[in-house]
């Protein structure tokens, strides 16, 4: 398995854009990122008021982020093996254009069945964007992975998950929640725009086939299977305080525009978290950024939940719970790359899609544990799993993987 791997890992496959013109286009899919994203996070603020409109539990609310994620997640493996075999650009295009249009749709649905089906049809536009958008920036395929390339498409993300919650309750407070389906017309305009301009940009087919899917899960077995860890307990993280989180605020009295705003600063740090760890993943030991940041993040995760909400030492927290969360994104995202480069968009989309919907699953059992002891106690208590990611991150089969490869970032 290891030497296949090797084999793989140094597969030529060429869809390089060059100069001025591959700036732009990683910029446009950046923007697009914060776009999809954005719309991706219209559902955590407006919880505590839908649950209000719906009747719902705190354990069928929960239910509801484990959908999201799910449907946002799970599937980027297999349409990122679409994506590497058939071609990008309509892939990249379903993220503003399919993800706008149902995210836009939540506050008109009149039952939690309906919401349902709306969060999975919007989740599928968000999976069908990320893998492939992933490869296009860092081009791992011509062996020199970049973790700035993949920053600045995780920063795009990251800026829009951050913004998606204040202009999610900023757009209801001003129109009502049936009013939400304007927010899609900036997504139709993206996507517009991202068809005419990725055309030739890296945008077709791999030049090289992709490995077949039974290969790809046979290294799962080996490095793969340890990145893809690291990433589903990161999510775990994340997913947990982005779910408590708005319902915490409001019961601790807390109004909904700054239950909202923890979400912002939270995912605003992830911003900055992926930023700085995508320079660092072209400069440094990739394995060692890893096990810093999982394991830092754990007590600061504990205290952001913890600590009275939108309080200054909650905000501290926070900034620093949400900027160790997203740093584990581009060494993560950088080394699948490099460990199937035929399949950049597949592996992509297994260490974040596949990931974060496997991190997602335990969700609603937290969600169980909040209507028996509270809220507060669910966080704090799921927290420590982020330790399983330092204990993956001290596996000694990531270390061919753990030093960037003469990159020009």
């Amino acid at each position: 398995m290891q030497e296949r791997g090797a084999a793989l890992a140094h597969s030529p496959v060429s869809h390089r854009p060059a100069g001025a013109r591959a700036g732009s286009v990683v910029l446009l899919i950046a923007v697009s990122h914060g776009a999809t994203d954005a719309y991706a996070a219209f559902l955590h603020p407006l919880v505590p008021r839908i649950m209000d409109k719906l009747g719902l539990s705190i354990a069928l609310a929960a239910t509801l982020g484990t959908v999201l994620s799910v449907a946002t997640s799970a599937p980027q493996p297999i349409l990122g093996y679409l994506a590497d075999r058939f071609g990008r650009r309509l892939f990249l295009v379903a993220g503003p254009v399919v993800a706008g249009v149902f995210f836009s749709l939540i506050g008109a649905a009149p039952s939690f069945w309906v919401l349902l089906v709306v969060l999975v049809l919007g989740g599928l536009g968000s999976a069908a964007f990320h893998p492939p958008g992933a490869s296009l920036v860092a081009r791992a395929a011509d062996g020199r992975g970049s973790g700035v390339r993949l920053s600045i498409f995780s920063f795009g993300g990251a800026a829009g998950f951050a913004a998606g919650p204040i202009a999610a309750v900023a757009l209801v407070g001003a129109l009502g929640l049936e009013a939400m389906w304007v927010a899609m017309i900036p997504g139709l305009v993206l996507g517009v725009v991202l068809w005419l301009c990725v055309r030739g940009e890296g945008g077709g087919r791999s030049s090289d086939p992709p490995p077949p899917p039974r290969e790809v899960v046979r290294l799962l077995a080996g490095p793969l299977g340890l990145v893809f860890g690291i990433s589903a307990v990161g999510a775990f993280a994340q997913r947990t305080f982005l779910t408590f989180e708005p319902i915490i605020a409001e019961r601790a009295g807390v109004s909904e525009a700054a239950g909202a705003a923890m979400l912002s600063v939270y995912l605003g740090a992830q911003a900055l978290g992926t930023l700085t760890s995508g320079f660092l993943t072209d400069r440094f030991n990739r394995q060692h950024i890893l096990i810093a940041a999982s394991a830092l993040a754990v007590p600061v995760h504990i205290l952001a939940v913890v600590l009275v909400p939108a309080g200054g030492p909650a905000i501290a927290a926070t900034i620093v719970a949400g900027f160790l969360n997203m740093a584990l994104l581009p060494p993560v995202v950088v080394m699948a790359q490099e460990m199937v480069p035929s399949g950049t968009a597949a592996s992509s989309g297994i260490v974040m899609g596949l990931a974060w919907a496997t991190g997602s699953l335990l969700i609603p059992v937290s969600g169980a544990f909040g209507d028996v002891f509270g809220p507060v106690a669910a966080a704090a208590w799921s927290m420590p799993l982020l330790l399983l990611g330092t204990v993956f991150a001290m596996h000694p089969s990531l270390k061919p993987y753990s030093l960037a490869r003469g990159n020009d970032p």
